[in-house]
């Protein structure tokens, strides 16, 4: 029998702004995480990849916006439904993120030391040079070099990779049983890229972690998870194994991702090496379309695309697609209906 997943989203709904204002960023996503397992979170910039991590943990702005719907079950309790007590605990000690841009996400008043020790300031366990380290060893961790010199340096002062193993190291902190990563590697050239994703699938293997990778690199999910959801929209297009979605994409969207991928030896076209694009762009999140998201987009729709919503079906192998062309007939046991 499997395990139950660590981590199961169901008909997540994220909105910002309030009553007739109201827009949805995220509109009814639904996945799971197993234990050990890197899920690879793919798309466009704006198809609400990093709203939906952030939502995972509670956040997101009140101000702005709010989890409007769904559950975020982890380890059986619902995080949607929790205290904020009960998350500051759950925070940093049994889930972590690591944000984007790094240089944006430290302060730059503070030393590296400082800002790694901070996390266990905050869950009560103080400071000091117990404290100290405990930081030391994060930082050898995730093999800064000279880790002790790193510690009394400022942000600025260190170059994008080591910035990026420090927030790693913070998100370490308490060996935390989900780490979630939104797009790690942005801004770092490839070999630093190379190296922080080596780290973390290194962590991963040997500290047990559960991992959400976010990215928009389908290269990096190739290399890298060992299931992917393909999102658009505030929605989930496709979802599987890795090798089947890859081997057999079955919703277009997953299918122009994949062809937009650069590979040695293309054929050249109309005498110009080019690549393979998608046609348009993201809706923003005002713009509500009833029917598919991507039908605007896509090649292949139909009169129905446009008038409802595809349900994201799955095959019977754990590879479940949205698309009214591609998907097989949905039943009872293995549909999962999604608004319009």
């Amino acid at each position: 029998m499997n395990p139950p997943p660590i981590l199961e989203v169901r008909g997540l709904v994220t909105e910002f702004g309030r009553g007739d204002g109201a827009r949805r960023a995220v509109d009814g996503v639904s996945f799971a995480l197993k234990r050990g397992e890197i899920l690879g979170l793919v798309g466009e910039s704006g198809s609400g990849k990093s709203v939906t991590a952030l939502s995972l943990l509670r956040l997101i702005d009140r101000q702005a916006g709010r989890v409007a719907g769904g559950q975020i079950l982890f380890d059986g309790m619902d995080l949607a439904a929790a205290t904020d007590a009960t998350l500051r605990q759950i925070r940093g000690r049994r889930i972590s993120m690591i944000f984007q841009e790094p240089l944006s996400a430290l302060n730059p008043c503070y030393t590296i030391g400082d800002q790694v020790g901070e996390v266990f300031v905050a869950h009560g366990d103080g400071a000091g040079e117990a404290s100290r380290r405990r930081v030391l060893d994060l930082l050898k961790l995730v093999r800064i070099p000279d880790p002790e010199g790193i510690m009394r340096r400022y942000p600025h002062e260190i170059s994008g990779g080591m910035r990026q193993r420090a927030m790693i190291a913070m998100a370490l902190a308490y060996t935390p049983e989900v780490l979630i990563a939104d797009e790690p590697t942005t801004a770092l050239d490839v070999t630093i890229q190379a190296q922080v994703l080596n780290l973390i699938d290194r962590l991963r293997r040997e500290l047990g972690l559960s991992v959400i990778l976010i990215t928009h690199d389908m290269g990096v999910v190739a290399q890298y998870a060992d299931r992917v959801a393909v999102m658009y929209g505030g929605r989930i297009a496709e979802t599987g194994e890795v090798g089947a979605v890859f081997a057999q994409p079955r919703h277009p969207y997953s299918e122009g991702l994949l062809a937009s991928v650069p590979r040695l030896g293309a054929r050249w076209r109309d005498g110009v090496r080019r690549l393979a694009e998608i046609p348009g762009s993201v809706p923003g999140i005002g713009v509500l379309r009833q029917g598919c998201r991507f039908a605007p987009r896509c090649a292949l729709a139909v009169a129905r695309c446009t008038e409802a919503a595809p349900p994201l079906v799955d095959d019977g192998s754990g590879h479940a697609a949205a698309c009214w062309l591609r998907s097989p007939p949905p039943d009872d046991n293995a549909s999962q209906e999604t608004g319009p």
